[in-house]
């Protein structure tokens, strides 16, 4: 019986696997391409980093230039300190620059305000420490915990905002209506039901947003100048991981060398919990939704 003209030949089957089998194997080596960076960062880390862990890296102060030992102690409370003022600064305007975009502006200016959002998340990171530099730094004549403080919260704003907006719209509309029929007023709606059931899903962006602060160095150079000891005003300049990394990084020292990838690992740790909170809240929310 004749094959079916409708049917490819034995030959041209082979040549679509053939061609299947070939982009397929394209499409893999790049993947690996794509990753191949991430794990070789994470070997070498783990390496060269954990193997200079030990108790009085989390615990004391940095040794004076040209001794050995000492640890990142102040840099730890230092990041955590500013990534607490951070929240502070960015949380409140970029939760609220959400709303009013998901809830309350008009299609012409949420148009532009998107557009100036995702214009200063593509500012290089320096550029805002030389902004709140001259805001800041210059008219109080010293650096500062606040300034550094300020720098971060200020480049989370914009990711914040977005965000927010985006998990708002994904609130069913029924919600919004099936309340304000109950003769509730539309600011309680908005904050009482709409933020409160997409608020797992603001989280994720917040976390998002110090995951991706976490470990900028150039805005603290300008603004938080890093010291070796601890801090007990934060009028004063303070320390924290990215400019105790990058100061031990150029410095001569092998012990400096040999601290500043232990500090590297650490931080690498901290942006990963980050990372992974993320994901388990993400999932939580999308299968609540």
């Amino acid at each position: 019986m004749d094959a079916s003209p409708y049917l490819p030949s034995p030959r041209f089957a082979r040549w679509r696997r053939w061609k299947s089998g070939a982009i397929t194997g394209i499409l893999v080596a790049c993947a690996l391409a794509v990753i191949a960076p991430l794990f070789l960062v994470i070997y070498f880390l783990l390496v060269r980093g954990y193997s200079s862990l030990d108790w009085s890296f989390f615990t004391q102060l940095p040794k004076p230039t040209g001794e050995v030992g000492g640890g990142m102690a102040n840099a730890i409370v230092g990041t955590l300190t500013l990534l607490a003022m951070a929240t502070v600064v960015g949380v409140p305007f970029g939760v609220f620059g959400g709303i009013y975009l998901a809830e309350y502006g008009s299609d012409r200016a949420n148009d532009w305000i998107r557009f100036a959002a995702d214009v200063l998340n593509g500012v290089p990171s320096i550029v805002w420490g030389m902004v709140v530099y001259l805001i800041l730094v210059v008219p109080f004549k010293t650096f500062s915990a606040y300034a550094g403080g300020v720098a971060l919260g200020l480049m989370m704003v914009p990711l914040v905002m977005r965000t927010t907006e985006e998990v708002l719209v994904l609130v069913p509309q029924s919600y919004r209506e099936a309340a304000l029929a109950l003769g509730i007023a539309r600011w309680k709606v908005i904050m009482v039901i709409v933020v409160r059931t997409a608020l797992k899903g603001i989280g994720t962006g917040v976390i998002v947003a110090l995951a991706r602060i976490a470990g900028e160095t150039a805005p603290l150079l300008f603004t938080a100048l890093g010291n070796n000891f601890w801090n007990h005003n934060l009028k004063e300049p303070i320390s924290a991981l990215p400019l105790q990394i990058f100061a031990y990084s150029i410095s001569p020292y092998d012990d400096w060398h040999r601290q500043a990838w232990a500090g590297a690992l650490v931080l690498m740790a901290l942006i990963l919990a980050l990372n992974i909170t993320v994901r388990v809240l993400s999932r939580d929310r999308q299968s609540t939704l």
